[in-house]
């Protein structure tokens, strides 16, 4: 394509193609080491796999969101969502376009709503508050049937379970829990894989990756590395998700100190 007498490419397809061992020969390459086979791009995939749950410790990655809707089924008070099929069959759910599904790779739970006329010009969603175990706990009658007004998640090493209070009853029973996920980050996998990973996010893996190498191969880069790959994580997360036009700050007074 030309544009004001330059020559471009015409694509914008970089990330798409920027495979996993691109982005090791280039982690490398910043370690001050070219040339790398056998057990270094083997033990450099394991460390970009590491890294992308290290990036799940730092809060949300909002490419990873998505919604579904749960079937609900009489006297079932916890419904399981599994790391993979196989791990288990995870609880039967319907995409708002109505397609069936049962989601795997689940995080964690954002929010929830119980949703009664799903796709429906009269569908009604009530909001589920989210509690920990202890609030759970200290219920007195949680084997009551009913409309579920809470939710408790845990998070397991194969899966994560929905636990709701009341347990739905069979008034409830083919209606809905909806929600909005974090999905984990897919595997490395195989070095002609491409990542699953924005585009923005692709300065911050490559200097992530040097910097985790860089304990391996190059300790005397490892502080700058650090440095490079925390600067260019903190403007990829203030690029990412959307932009909100109202902000509500809390303010803390401490009188007479």
């Amino acid at each position: 394509m030309a544009t004001s007498g330059n020559t471009t490419s015409g694509t914008a397809t970089f990330g798409k193609t920027f495979s996993i061992d691109e982005i090791i020969e280039e982690a490398f390459e910043r370690c001050g080491l070219r040339g790398v086979a056998g057990y270094q791009l083997k033990t450099a995939r394991r460390s970009l796999n590491i890294l992308f749950q290290e990036w799940s410790n730092r809060g949300l990655h909002f490419w990873e969101v998505a919604e579904t809707n749960v079937t609900l089924v009489a006297s079932q008070a916890i419904y399981t969502l599994y790391r993979s099929t196989a791990d288990g069959t995870s609880d039967a759910g319907v995409t708002n376009a109505g397609v069936a599904e049962s989601i795997y790779g689940v995080e964690d739970i954002l929010q929830m709503s119980y949703r009664t006329n799903r796709g429906a010009t009269t569908q009604s969603d009530t909001p589920l508050t989210k509690i920990d175990r202890a609030s759970y706990a200290a219920n007195s009658n949680r084997l009551a049937e009913g409309q579920p007004s809470e939710y408790w998640v845990q998070r397991f090493i194969d899966k994560v379970t929905i636990t709701l209070y009341i347990t739905p009853s069979s008034t409830q029973a083919g209606n809905y829990i909806h929600f909005w996920y974090l999905n984990r980050i897919q595997d490395a996998g195989d070095y002609f894989n491409a990542t699953d990973v924005p585009y923005n996010y692709i300065p911050s893996m490559c200097s992530g990756l040097a910097y985790y190498l860089s304990m391996k191969y190059a300790p005397d880069r490892t502080q700058n590395l650090k440095l490079l790959y925390e600067d260019e994580l903190v403007r990829a997360e203030a690029a990412d998700g959307s932009a909100a036009s109202t902000f509500i700050t809390p303010k803390t007074y401490y009188p007479n100190i």
